[in-house]
């Protein structure tokens, strides 16, 4: 008896497994990638985000204090009311700020009047009747 050899495997389909079966990767491997990939994005975009804004330089504050007339600490409640009233609350510091960008803009002649129609006073903490203490 004659016995035939086993039939032979033809190219296209062992060509057709191979490229029909893909390694398969598993939902938790495709997740990491996908997590990989995004984090690659916002990189990137936080990067390029941060590349074009410059940081305000911070100034270094100094805390005072000072002796006002009465009178005079009034005008800055109704400073701080009408700016109030023109949508740009302010507050007190702010207003001591800009007035000093003000008189700082002052020519030499202008400045010298606004400064001759303040009164001097004199330094020192008021006494707690209200009166200006003595040096």
């Amino acid at each position: 008896m004659t016995t035939s050899p086993p039939p032979r495997k033809t190219a296209a389909k062992t060509s057709t497994k191979t490229a029909a079966a893909p390694a398969k990767k598993t939902p938790v491997a495709a997740k990491k990638v996908a997590a990989k990939k995004v984090a690659a994005k916002t990189a990137v975009v936080a990067k390029t985000a941060l590349a074009p804004v410059a940081e305000k330089p911070k100034h270094k504050l100094v805390r005072d204090s000072f002796t006002i007339p009465k009178s005079e600490y009034q005008l800055l409640e109704a400073l701080k009311l009408r700016a109030a009233a023109l949508k740009r609350p302010t507050k007190k510091s702010e207003l001591l700020r800009a007035g000093i960008a003000a008189l700082n803009a002052m020519a030499d002649k202008a400045l010298l009047a606004a400064l001759n129609s303040v009164p001097s006073l004199k330094t020192g903490r008021p006494k707690a009747d209200g009166t200006v203490a003595k040096d």
